[in-house]
């Protein structure tokens, strides 16, 4: 029986190792051990055990299951102890210590073939069990979801390891083939940090797809979410100024915003950063003694929208600011009026009450694919063609 009392590590290496995976060399490692030894009923004692200046070199083959998880087996291992030192005691260890350089070249080489079968067994039921931590999906509130899984196996060369994700959000209630393809990504030849992790416009253009189907992308104005300071209501009154028709139809009514986008919000990414152009429908409405809506009329709303992106806590979080309105009419049921003298007072509604719980969601961000007990650190932010890079260096927290 043998007990580990120390164990050293003064010298690691990870490298990749093409068409393989990776390559982990340990050099200079001691090992401190105990045990016990018996012969017959009268010959038993103890032992202490050193190893001293172990190499493990170990190749690690990569890829994934069908599910898209990755996989992780060992292709190849070799161990070299240079010095093995024994020491017995007990009734008869005096005598075991006379033969000490042959037991402990003994020992030797059967420590050496048993590393590598020690490292087989926690790659396998060890190291596989941490790799399926990584999140093939990951929900992200009661309409969306994000499917993260590998759509190939990681690729290793000489210098780096990549893994290609599907990168894909999705409907919870009815998932679909996206009606797009992912453009292909050209990371820069940067190496200052650990990790190197692509986000394409695919990846954020798919959340409002998702998101739009979901329904998710419908918005209530009321008055009540007018900002206190605004010296306006939002009722008929305020809007008879521009639609003199309303105080003789609907006099004096609150009234009633319902925001929704005719189509998907879609996106462009460039060295300059996000930008979008998200076409709006809000339709009035004029809320009746009842409770009830009477529909008033309908604006297309178009506006240059630009996002500022970060990392926190694991999670892309974001904030949207906006520009200026175009308004358009698209339909109404109390005549015709002239939509650019309302512009002003628009732009108050679709900021102060719409903007916020825009940035809100966003600032609970979505969360990356990162395995358990891993933190991002030194991180940094870049924008390139068609892509978001983001760069971080890794620290793996202990239990």
């Amino acid at each position: 029986r043998l007990r580990l009392r120390d164990f050293h590590l003064p010298y690691s290496r990870i490298t990749p190792i093409s068409n393989v995976g990776l390559q982990v060399s340990i050099s200079n490692a001691f090992a401190e051990l105990d045990g016990d030894w018996r012969g017959d009923s009268r010959d038993h004692g103890s032992f202490d055990l050193k190893a001293e200046n172990v190499y493990i070199k170990i190749s690690l083959r990569l890829g994934s299951d069908t599910a898209g998880k990755p996989t992780i087996s060992t292709s190849d291992c070799s161990t070299r102890i240079s010095k093995v030192r024994v020491l017995f005691s007990g009734k008869f260890g005096w005598l075991y210590n006379l033969f000490h350089s042959v037991i402990e070249s003994r020992f030797r080489k059967i420590l050496e073939g048993k590393v590598c079968d020690i490292v087989a067994k926690s790659v396998r039921n060890e190291l596989q069990t941490y790799l399926q931590t990584l999140p093939v999906t990951a929900r992200i509130d009661a309409k969306t979801g994000i499917d993260y899984s590998l759509v190939a196996p990681p690729t290793a060369t000489a210098q780096s390891l990549d893994a290609d994700l599907k990168g894909e959000f999705y409907s919870l209630a009815h998932r679909s083939t996206v009606p797009f393809s992912p453009l292909p990504l050209a990371f820069p030849s940067d190496h200052d940090r650990m990790v190197y992790f692509g986000a394409s416009s695919y990846f954020f253009n798919t959340a409002g797809i998702a998101y739009h189907k979901a329904g998710a992308l419908v918005f209530e104005v009321t008055d009540t979410t007018i900002p206190k300071d605004a010296d306006f209501h939002l009722n008929t009154s305020t809007f008879s100024a521009f639609i003199p028709q309303l105080e003789e139809m609907y006099p004096n009514m609150p009234m009633k915003f319902r925001l929704s986008t005719p189509t998907a919000p879609f996106l462009t990414i460039g060295p300059g950063g996000i930008s979008l152009r998200p076409i709006v429908d809000a339709q009035a409405y004029a809320i009746l003694p009842d409770s009830s809506l009477a529909p008033l009329f309908t604006l297309s709303l178009v506006r240059n929208v630009s996002a500022v992106i970060n990392v926190r806590s694991g999670h892309i979080v974001g904030s949207l600011d906006v520009g200026r309105i175009r308004l358009s009419l698209k339909d109404s049921a109390v005549g015709s009026f002239q939509v650019r003298t309302m512009q002003s007072l628009m732009n108050i509604v679709t900021s102060s009450a719409l903007l916020p719980r825009l940035n809100a969601r966003l600032d609970e961000g979505f969360p990356l694919p990162l395995l358990d007990r891993i933190q991002l650190s030194n991180i940094l932010v870049r924008f390139h063609q068609n892509f978001l890079l983001l760069g971080a260096d890794v620290q793996f927290q202990p239990r």
